[in-house]
């Protein structure tokens, strides 16, 4: 099948009912999106498609195929950040780092959708988890990337 992944056309061979996440990281070695509980409820394997925030654990790539797919690795461009990771470096975000993938897909679509979002928008939008409780720390890099002051 083909997918449109992180701009690139990229044919696998998976039976379409294999979630989305296992293609990504088993068929085409791109570990970034992250597995963490495999029923849609952390977010660490959040990513993009058509620009909405997806789990990809539950999603069957069957489901996907010619939509627009972004991971983690196309957020930034080579040699150029993200403002998102820019702002998650500044804020000093991750701490184990682990669901770092997944929120910053999160943050994506939302800022996509809502340039300058506001306290409420980022609680409505980023239902992910993290471990480590970085919470404020995440809703100041949103804000600095959305460039709204904290």
């Amino acid at each position: 099948m083909d997918l449109n992944l992180n701009g690139r056309r990229v044919q696998v061979e998976a039976d379409p009912a294999m979630p989305l996440l296992w293609v990504l990281r088993d068929v085409l070695q791109m570990t970034g999106t992250k597995f963490g509980c495999g029923v849609a409820a952390c977010g660490a394997c959040t990513v993009r498609v058509d620009g909405q925030a997806v789990r990809s654990c539950v999603v069957p790539v069957g489901s996907v195929a010619g939509k627009a797919i972004q991971t983690i690795e196309g957020l930034g461009m080579a040699g150029k950040l993200h403002p998102l990771q820019a702002a998650w470096i500044a804020e000093q975000v991750p701490q184990c780092g682990y669901c770092q993938s997944g929120m910053l897909m999160a943050a994506a679509a939302l800022l996509a959708k809502k340039p300058k979002p506001t306290d409420a928008d980022i609680d409505d939008a980023m239902t992910n988890i993290c471990r480590c409780g970085t919470y404020q720390r995440v809703r100041a890099a949103i804000k600095r990337a959305a460039g709204v002051r904290a």
